[in-house]
Formats: structure tokens, C-alpha cells, sequence
């Protein structure tokens, strides 16, 4: 594990980033499941981090670079490429903080997504393709807007890595963390944490298959692009990793697990029908890769299930 100083972030950052957010974001629950517990035969809990405000992780981040640069931002506002959480994230932190927020999302982004961006009073503007969209986004971040990447930023890992602290405090025994992982700034957040306060807890990654890149790049020890997402779980819609998130997967992960759409769906169905939650598929993978791991879980262990998002419609989980 190398020094603090040599990671792109740092447990005092994360830890300024709670401080900074704190009136901005829901303390998200985290309850033990006895019937989790039961069918995986060790002590599991669920982070409900799909609670959160907008119903996703992702406005912790998003909070915390808004708020870090506030004074820089106030003339202009937020921008984003997004048609799912990120989207959603900041949206909602444009209206709440009173600045402008543009979302530049695909023409083909889910209407839920569309209608819930425009609630915000965001403005949206559809690309007819990725390049197009960025580029748009480029154009506005030198008119003096501020680009919110997805995850690529470690003042938004810093804000996702709050999920860790609030773990820590639940559940200070905690052994194992599931975490799903898209681009890898919540993992990136989540690890520098657990890491500096814990280090002898396993972080364990999931993807489902047709947005494996991180599986894919640690498996060939560099980064690799995939040529398109054709998982149905659109939060893991990162085609790679970063440089940053690619070697902190690297430093902080146990595995990835790489599942299946239909067990990522069926793991939603389940915990809709016995914990009454409703996952999106990119949450609920961490249940069917924990199902996959039993074996890494003793009896005497500590496990904790991050479910990062409920933004699906019911529709999805009967494919």
C-alpha cells in the first residue's frame, strides 16, 4: 500500500469532502439482513445508498466539486455528457445550489432520465453521438463552464469516498465491502478510505458482462477500451477505466467479478421481493457476485453490500 502523499487523494480530502457536503446529502442507511445473512451464511448488511437524494451515489461527488469551486462557478454553471446518474447528480445540485446546469445526454437516453433532468430545470441537449456531445461540453467548459466528469476527477471520488466513512461508523467490525463499479470513482473514493482507516478490510469490484472494462484491464494488466456497452445495467457505462481509477483498482481490489445481465436482474427481483429495495441492475450485481464469492465468507465475517442506485423502471427487470 503505498504512502497517502502518492495517491491522487487523500483521506483528509475525503473527509474535508464530508464535512463540505453534509447538509447537502442524505446520511444513506445501513441495515443488517437477516435474510442476506441466512442465504450467504455469514453477517451481511446493505449500504441503501440507492436512498440517496436523485437515487444514486453519484450527487456526493458531484456536491463536493460544486461546492469546492463555488466562487469560480457562480457566473457560469455546471455541464456534464450523461443520459444516466451523472445526469441526474447534477441536475439536481444545479438547482439546489441556484447555478445553470446543462446535460448533454444521447438521443436514445431513457425518458425517465430526460423528463427527471428537465424537473431539475436543467437544460438537455441530445448528441447524436459521444464525440459530438464532448465536444459540445469541451466548447462550454472554455466559455467558462465547469465539466463534471463521471468519475475521472478526484474531487468526486473525495465526495464518494463519504460512503466509506458512514460504513466505518455503521459498522466498525465490517470485514468485506461488494461494490459495483462503472468507471471507478466510487471504488477510488471508497478504497483511499477504507485503506487509510482499515486496511485489513477486502474490497471486492464487480461488473456485469458487457461493461467489464476494469475486469478486462486488470486481467491484461493495462487498460483496455471496450467497443460498446451491451450490459443492460447502463450506470457501469464506462468503455475504460482512467489511468487514475486503473491503478487504484489495482492497489485496492480483492477481484472483479464479472456477472451476468440476467443475474444482475435476478439479484434485483430477489431484493425487491425480500428487502422491499428497489436496484438498479448496477447495484443489484453486487448481491449475485456476493453469491459467486460465498466462499471468500466465513462465518465470522463482515459483509457489506453497496446498493449505489434504484434509477430503473420495473419494465427492466421482467427482460
Amino acid at each position: 500500500m503505498p504512502e497517502e502523499s502518492t495517491l491522487p487523494l487523500t483521506l483528509s480530502d475525503v473527509q474535508r469532502a464530508r464535512q463540505r457536503i453534509s447538509s447537502c446529502v442524505r446520511r444513506t442507511p445501513l441495515v443488517p439482513s437477516v435474510t442476506l445473512s441466512e442465504r450467504l451464511k455469514t453477517n451481511v448488511y446493505v449500504k441503501l445508498e440507492l436512498f440517496q437524494k436523485t437515487g444514486s451515489f453519484k450527487v456526493r461527488g458531484v456536491f463536493n466539486k460544486a461546492l469546492s469551486l463555488a466562487p469560480e462557478i457562480n457566473a457560469k454553471g455546471l455541464v456534464t455528457v450523461s443520459g444516466g446518474n451523472n445526469a441526474l447528480a447534477v441536475a439536481y445540485t444545479g438547482r439546489a445550489l441556484d447555478l445553470a446546469a446543462t446535460v448533454l445526454m444521447p438521443e436514445n437516453s431513457p425518458a425517465s432520465v430526460q423528463e427527471a433532468a428537465h424537473g431539475y430545470r436543467a437544460q438537455v441537449k441530445f448528441a447524436s453521438t459521444a464525440a459530438e456531445a464532448f465536444a459540445q461540453a469541451a466548447e462550454l467548459e472554455r466559455d467558462g463552464w465547469i465539466y463534471i466528469h463521471p468519475f475521472d476527477d478526484p474531487v468526486l471520488m473525495a465526495g464518494q469516498g463519504t460512503i466509506a466513512l458512514e460504513i466505518l461508523d455503521d459498522v466498525p467490525q465490517v470485514t468485506d465491502i461488494v461494490l459495483s463499479i462503472g468507471g471507478g470513482g466510487m471504488m477510488a473514493g471508497v478504497g483511499t478510505v477504507i485503506k487509510a482507516l482499515k486496511p485489513s478490510v477486502r474490497i471486492w469490484g464487480v461488473e456485469t458482462q458487457g461493461a467489464d472494462s476494469m475486469a478486462r484491464s486488470l486481467a491484461a494488466g493495462k487498460i483496455v477500451t471496450l467497443e460498446a456497452m451491451t450490459s443492460i445495467a447502463r450506470s457501469l457505462g464506462a468503455l475504460a477505466p482512467s489511468e487514475r481509477t486503473f491503478a487504484m483498482a489495482q492497489q485496492f481490489l480483492e477481484s472483479v467479478t464479472v456477472v451476468s445481465d440476467k443475474d444482475a436482474i435476478e439479484a434485483a427481483r430477489f431484493l425487491l421481493d425480500r428487502l422491499k429495495v428497489l436496484a438498479e441492475p448496477a447495484a443489484s450485481c453486487t448481491y449475485a457476485a456476493a453469491q459467486r464469492l460465498q466462499s471468500q465468507f466465513s462465518a465470522g465475517k463482515h459483509v457489506v453490500l453497496l446498493l449505489s442506485g434504484g434509477n430503473v423502471s420495473l419494465d427492466v427487470l421482467t427482460v
